[in-house]
Protein backbone atom coordinates (compact mmCIF):
# COMPACT_ATOMS: atom_id res chain seq x y z
CA UNK A 1 0.00 0.00 0.00
CA UNK A 2 1.54 3.29 -1.46
CA UNK A 3 1.25 6.11 1.62
CA UNK A 4 -1.76 8.12 -0.34
CA UNK A 5 -3.68 4.87 0.18
CA UNK A 6 -2.84 4.43 3.84
CA UNK A 7 -3.09 8.70 4.85
CA UNK A 8 -6.56 7.92 3.31
CA UNK A 9 -7.45 4.75 4.92
CA UNK A 10 -6.55 6.58 8.64
CA UNK A 11 -8.66 9.18 7.49
CA UNK A 12 -11.36 6.63 6.34
CA UNK A 13 -11.03 4.63 9.79
CA UNK A 14 -11.28 7.58 11.95
CA UNK A 15 -14.12 8.88 9.76
CA UNK A 16 -15.97 5.42 10.85
CA UNK A 17 -14.81 5.97 14.78
CA UNK A 18 -16.40 9.52 14.85
CA UNK A 19 -19.57 8.37 12.71
CA UNK A 20 -20.11 5.36 15.58
CA UNK A 21 -18.77 7.56 18.30
CA UNK A 22 -21.05 10.06 17.53
CA UNK A 23 -24.63 7.32 16.82
CA UNK A 24 -23.54 5.30 20.18
CA UNK A 25 -23.77 8.97 22.03
CA UNK A 26 -26.92 9.52 20.24
CA UNK A 27 -28.96 6.32 20.39
CA UNK A 28 -26.63 3.64 22.32
CA UNK A 29 -25.15 2.19 19.04
CA UNK A 30 -21.49 1.67 17.41
CA UNK A 31 -19.84 -1.42 17.63
CA UNK A 32 -21.75 -4.44 16.21
CA UNK A 33 -24.45 -2.59 14.35
CA UNK A 34 -22.04 0.08 12.32
CA UNK A 35 -18.14 -0.44 12.87
CA UNK A 36 -18.20 -4.04 12.21
CA UNK A 37 -20.56 -3.99 8.78
CA UNK A 38 -18.30 -1.20 7.61
CA UNK A 39 -14.92 -2.97 7.92
CA UNK A 40 -16.71 -6.11 6.37
CA UNK A 41 -18.60 -4.45 3.50
CA UNK A 42 -15.72 -1.03 3.43
CA UNK A 43 -12.90 -2.49 4.26
CA UNK A 44 -12.95 -6.13 3.22
CA UNK A 45 -12.08 -7.36 6.25
CA UNK A 46 -12.97 -11.20 7.59
CA UNK A 47 -15.94 -11.24 9.82
CA UNK A 48 -13.86 -12.39 12.39
CA UNK A 49 -10.91 -9.55 12.01
CA UNK A 50 -14.02 -7.32 12.20
CA UNK A 51 -14.99 -8.66 15.59
CA UNK A 52 -11.62 -9.24 16.96
CA UNK A 53 -10.85 -5.60 15.61
CA UNK A 54 -14.08 -4.01 17.43
CA UNK A 55 -13.77 -5.94 20.58
CA UNK A 56 -9.77 -4.67 20.78
CA UNK A 57 -11.17 -0.98 20.46
CA UNK A 58 -13.87 -1.31 23.54
CA UNK A 59 -10.89 -1.73 25.69
CA UNK A 60 -10.08 1.43 26.45
CA UNK A 61 -12.75 3.47 28.32
CA UNK A 62 -13.98 4.45 24.26
CA UNK A 63 -17.25 5.27 26.09
CA UNK A 64 -16.24 7.16 29.15
CA UNK A 65 -17.10 10.77 28.20
CA UNK A 66 -20.39 9.99 26.31
CA UNK A 67 -21.26 7.77 29.71
CA UNK A 68 -20.21 10.81 31.83
CA UNK A 69 -22.09 12.71 29.96
CA UNK A 70 -25.27 10.78 30.83
CA UNK A 71 -24.57 10.44 34.56
CA UNK A 72 -24.58 13.82 34.62
CA UNK A 73 -27.97 13.87 33.50
CA UNK A 74 -28.88 10.72 36.06
CA UNK A 75 -29.37 8.28 33.36
CA UNK A 76 -26.63 5.62 34.24
CA UNK A 77 -26.95 2.86 37.15
CA UNK A 78 -23.85 1.88 38.22
CA UNK A 79 -24.78 -1.27 39.59
CA UNK A 80 -26.74 -2.82 36.79
CA UNK A 81 -23.57 -1.48 34.37
CA UNK A 82 -21.58 -3.24 37.10
CA UNK A 83 -23.10 -6.31 36.79
CA UNK A 84 -23.63 -6.41 33.11
CA UNK A 85 -19.74 -5.84 32.76
CA UNK A 86 -19.02 -8.88 34.80
CA UNK A 87 -21.61 -10.74 32.81
CA UNK A 88 -19.89 -9.15 29.51
CA UNK A 89 -16.22 -10.30 30.62
CA UNK A 90 -16.96 -13.72 30.86
CA UNK A 91 -19.06 -13.78 28.43
CA UNK A 92 -17.02 -12.24 26.06
CA UNK A 93 -14.10 -14.46 26.37
CA UNK A 94 -16.53 -17.91 26.32
CA UNK A 95 -18.16 -16.11 22.79
CA UNK A 96 -14.76 -15.19 21.53
CA UNK A 97 -13.33 -18.61 21.65
CA UNK A 98 -16.68 -20.31 20.01
CA UNK A 99 -16.68 -17.48 17.27
CA UNK A 100 -12.93 -18.29 16.19
CA UNK A 101 -14.00 -22.29 15.48
CA UNK A 102 -16.83 -20.75 13.13
CA UNK A 103 -16.40 -20.50 9.77
CA UNK A 104 -16.33 -16.86 8.56
CA UNK A 105 -19.49 -17.52 6.22
CA UNK A 106 -21.80 -18.95 9.05
CA UNK A 107 -20.29 -16.17 11.22
CA UNK A 108 -21.24 -13.76 9.36
CA UNK A 109 -24.57 -15.14 8.84
CA UNK A 110 -25.34 -15.57 12.50
CA UNK A 111 -24.29 -11.67 12.93
CA UNK A 112 -26.98 -11.25 10.61
CA UNK A 113 -29.42 -12.72 12.01
CA UNK A 114 -29.32 -11.10 15.31
CA UNK A 115 -29.13 -7.68 13.73
CA UNK A 116 -31.90 -8.38 11.75
CA UNK A 117 -34.27 -9.98 14.75
CA UNK A 118 -32.92 -6.93 16.74
CA UNK A 119 -34.10 -4.43 14.61
CA UNK A 120 -37.60 -5.95 14.00
CA UNK A 121 -37.90 -6.14 17.85
CA UNK A 122 -36.98 -2.85 18.17
CA UNK A 123 -39.66 -1.47 14.86
CA UNK A 124 -42.26 -3.33 15.98
CA UNK A 125 -41.83 -3.22 20.14
CA UNK A 126 -45.04 -2.18 21.93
Amino acid sequence: MNWGQSTMNVFLYLLLGLIAGSLSGLIGIGGAIIIIPSLVLLFGMSQHAAQGTTLALMVPPIGLLAAWTYYKQGFVDFKIAGLICLGFFFGGLAGAKFATDIPDDILRKIFGVILLASSLKMIFYK
